[in-house]
Order: C-alpha cells, then structure tokens, then sequence
C-alpha cells in the first residue's frame, strides 16, 4: 500500500531543510510542503482497519513491519509519521516511535533491551516514576538496577558495569536536583563494555543533541514543550540505527504501545511554535532564576545556565540553552510548611504536575524525592519552578509578595 502522497512529499523534503535554521525546520517539518494545493496542515488520519486491494498485497506488507507502512492502526498512519518524522530531525536520529505518554517512552525501551538476570544502571536523580518501574515491574522480572551518583565520571562508571550490565541509563538534568551528567564520558565507559545509552533528553529538547554525544536511545516526553499548552500525553522514543530500531519497534508492537493521532496532530500543531516559544522561556526562566538566586531566602537555584550552577561548564559544553524549569532551595530556617504557605500564596503559579506549557506551575518537592546513593542531601526545603509565557516582571512581583509570607 502506498503512503499518503503528502506524507511522501514532507519525508522526500525532510534532508533538504537540515541545513535550516531551527524555526524554519519546525514550521516546514512533516507536512507537504510549500507549493502543493491544500490545506497548511495535514489531516487528522484515524482508523484500526486497514483494507488491502487483495489477499497478496495483505502478505506482502508483513515484510514492512519496521517501516512506515500502513497494516494495522497500532502500527501507526500518516498522522504517527508525520510526527515521527519532526522528532526525529529535532533528536537529530533515524527512526522514531510515538507512544502515548512519558513514561512510557521511558518503559518500553528498558523493557526492549533488558531481560531477566541483566543489570541497568540508573542515575540516582532520575524521574522518581522511572525508579518505580525498576523497583517495581523490572525487578519483578528478574533485572536488577543499581542507582549511580549523576556526576559521576568516566572512571567510576566504568567501575558500576558489570558483566550482566546491559543498559546505563542517564537524565541529565535530574529531575527536581537539575544535575547536568557528563553525557560523552558515561557513554565511552559504556560503550567500552558493549552497553545501551539511554537519556531521557525532555529537559534537552533541541538544546542538546544526543546522538553526537554517545547515546543510543533518546527519549522524550512530547507532553512538554512539543505539546506546549498542556492538553496531551505523548512521548517518543528516538534511536539512531536500523538495528536499534527493529529492537525498539519490535517491542512496542509487542506490547500494543499506541497513540492517539488526535494527540500526535495537537503535538505538529505544538511544535510549529515551539522554537519561538522554548526561546521566550528560556530567556525568562533564566531572569527568574536569577532574580531568585540573590534574594536572602534562597540558598542557591538548580539552574543550569547560571554560572554558580556546579556542572555549569559540562551544560555550556554540552548544551546550546536552556529549558524554563529549574529547583529552588530555600535557606534551612525554613522548613516545608513555610515552602508550602508560599507556594499556596502565589496566584500566577498553578500548583501541578508536568511543565513545558504556556503557564507557570511552583510544586514542592522536598519530601517527594527518593535517593538510595547518598545525593539526598540538598541544604534546605525545595521547590521547582516552572517559568511559562506570562510577563517575568509579573512572575517576579508576584514571587516576592509569596516570598513575604515565607515566615509566616
């Protein structure tokens, strides 16, 4: 069966905007292009059913399980391959899978490359639903996980792999402790013993190139910033060779991992916008940090970008900005309570879960952080910050009338 003819136009035209700047890429990626007669965007394709002119042309699709090639709804349609397709050239990869959250962008690779008796390594910073699996479903099966200091170094990871290690697994920044890991020195240790690198790159998403730092299997939560207004759930799963990617795919269609193509069309919308968007955040969010970074009841502000930031130098080797979340410590006078009154006391912050869209969210985390590898210790109570598209002088004037009450 052929491929939507648009479709067909937005792959063939893909190669030649890689020498385009970042917006002009996200505003032309997988849609038809500039000169055809149609609608600006491509259509929503739904459907389960997929019928073929005859029972040969039927047989002769299974030998296109690993392509995108219409057999099945779970293996996808035009909508899934459009969006595949800009994942991919932001990730700067081969080949990507949409499935139908974060999380599981996360899951499904660790249950492709991991079996029972293997070993993984995971960064004791990493996002706290990622150890839950671990500890829960892995550990069940038979894997076994060990926990690493996230700024360790190439010797000292070589010394954590063990003959059964399969996979190191990296986040860097950590979720909630905002550590950037030296991403090129973890995948040489890694590689040097014939392991699997995979990052959760969401906090990276177009700042940092993962496959031209040593990983293997890039994921993203689109939820974020690719979503942008915090309406859909959706993650992708990004690898960079042909081999990696018959693991990967076979072991999603294994497990009936699938995807709204509602959700993956709001996600094209979302991305259109999104270097304009990661760019305005950007900028605020480092305003915001740093307006923080000097008031008295702040200790210190996880943010990478600023140059107080431990692994500051790692980030501008590495990276070529920033996203708008970071972590705040509070001066250890305060305990939670006091964290928790100001944050109640903010009124443009919503009080939530996830971050990459259009408004500020503030959460708690201290109490909510899990560390077995002795990186717990942080100084004080903490909050994240998630800086969205409002006016900073407003978040700042609206911060400091929250920070009054942090004494209560």
């Amino acid at each position: 069966m052929p491929e939507d003819h648009a479709h067909a136009q937005a792959r063939d035209a893909s190669p030649k905007t890689r020498s385009l700047g970042f917006s002009t890429r996200m505003s032309h990626a997988g849609r038809a292009g500039t000169h055809v007669h149609g609608f600006v965007n491509p259509a929503v394709h739904r459907g389960s059913t997929v019928l073929f002119p005859n029972c040969e042309a039927r047989r002769e699709g299974a030998k296109h399980r690993f392509e995108q090639y219409m057999t099945y709804g779970t293996q996808g349609g035009p909508t899934h391959y459009a969006l595949e397709d800009v994942i991919a050239e932001i990730e700067g990869g081969t080949r990507c899978l949409i499935v139908g959250t974060g999380l599981a962008a996360c899951t499904v690779p660790l249950q492709a490359w991991l079996k029972s008796g293997d070993h993984c390594l995971v960064p004791d910073s990493v996002y706290g639903p990622v150890r839950n699996f671990c500890e829960g479903l892995l550990k069940g099966w038979g894997v076994e996980t060990t926990y690493y200091d996230p700024v360790v170094d190439e010797a000292g990871m070589a010394a954590l792999i063990r003959p059964n290690t399969k996979v190191v697994y990296t986040e860097s920044p950590g979720s909630h402790s905002f550590e950037i890991q030296d991403i090129p020195a973890i995948a040489r240790a890694a590689h040097a013993r014939g392991c699997t690198v995979m990052t959760d790159n969401t906090w990276g998403i177009h700042h940092f190139m993962p496959f031209e730092k040593g990983v293997d299997v890039s994921i993203q939560a689109l939820t974020k910033y690719v979503g942008g207004h915090s309406d859909v759930l959706l993650g992708s799963v990004t690898v960079n060779n042909e081999a990696d990617w018959k693991t990967l795919r076979a072991a999603a269609s294994q497990l009936g991992q699938y995807a709204s193509p509602d959700d993956c069309w709001l996600a094209l919308r979302g991305v259109r916008t999104m270097a304009v968007r990661l760019k305005r955040q950007e900028r605020s969010g480092i305003e915001v940090a740093r307006w923080l970074s000097a008031r008295p009841e702040v200790q210190r502000v996880m943010h990478p970008a600023l140059p107080e930031h431990p692994q500051h130098a790692l980030w501008q080797r590495d990276f070529s900005g920033a996203c708008s979340l970071f972590g705040v410590v509070f001066q250890p006078r305060y305990r939670l309570e006091d964290v928790t009154r100001f944050i109640d006391s903010l009124a443009l912050f919503g009080i939530g879960a996830s971050w990459g869209g259009f408004e500020s969210l503030c959460i708690a985390t201290t109490g909510n952080i899990t560390r077995t590898a002795g990186t717990g210790e942080f100084g004080g109570p903490m909050c994240r910050i998630h800086i969205g598209l409002e006016e900073p002088a407003d978040l700042i004037a609206d911060l400091e009338q929250a920070l009054a009450r942090l004494a209560g």
